[in-house]
């Protein structure tokens, strides 16, 4: 077992934990949990009745959160011609092609989406190796390799978190910092449940959200009830 400090510790005496709460409540007692000196990620964890080794029910994708995430994220782009200006245009952080891939093979990883038009792929397909165990590789189903490279990046500066579930069949995402008002907490949690909701498998016959979860860096989780 983890051996939480004196403060998580406090904190976990002072909120009843042991029932799941409201969305509302939940997010309330979360911002009670701001007690650092510096600004706590907010995290949601869901887990979900899925069987995570059958190919037709992997839950992956995107979703745009209503208040964004608390920071900017970092986005290259593997484009070229009027892609590679529109992604620029767009407030892409590099654009490159071969000149990028060489630094990315050279251990330069320093940002957190990867984009790429469909006709980069053979370009970027060898990168895998660097990018794939770092969640980083463009993907079809992930929305990031696309002939509208412009709008994806737009849609990651604006607060677009990616998701995929793993092994355990648990998924879950960064959405937003304690820092923000409830109701924007609020919001952007309820949009990660509900989209993810709205993914449920055709296959998958069972109960399909097992049971949901909110938490900040350094602060004990809270159960969100069904």
């Amino acid at each position: 077992m983890p051996k939480h400090s004196k403060r998580y510790v406090k904190l976990a005496e002072s909120t009843d934990l042991s029932q799941p709460m409201s969305l509302t409540k939940a997010v309330d007692a979360l911002k009670g949990f701001a007690t650092t000196k510096f600004d706590q990620t907010v995290e949601v964890h869901m887990r979900l009745g899925i069987d995570p080794k059958q190919a037709d029910q992997i839950i992956r994708g995107s979703v745009v959160l209503p208040h964004g995430i608390g920071r900017t994220q970092r986005v290259v782009v593997f484009a070229k011609g009027d892609l590679a200006d529109a992604a620029r245009a767009a407030g892409a952080d590099e654009v490159g092609q071969e000149d990028l891939a060489e630094r990315i093979k050279g251990g330069w990883l320093d940002f957190d989406v990867c984009i790429a038009a469909p006709d980069m792929m053979g370009l970027v397909g060898p990168l895998g190796r660097v990018l794939g165990p770092r969640g980083l590789m463009p993907s079809p189903r992930a929305g990031t390799v696309t002939p509208d490279v412009a709008k994806v990046v737009r849609e990651y500066k604006a607060g677009k978190v990616e998701f995929r579930n793993d092994s355990g069949g648990n998924v879950h995402a960064v959405v937003g910092r304690l820092s923000f008002d409830a109701g924007s907490l609020l919001q952007n949690v309820q949009a990660f449940i509900d989209h993810i909701t709205g993914l449920k498998p055709n296959a998958v016959k069972g109960t399909y959200v097992r049971s949901i979860s909110v938490c900040a860096t350094m602060s004990p989780g809270i159960r969100i009830a069904a």
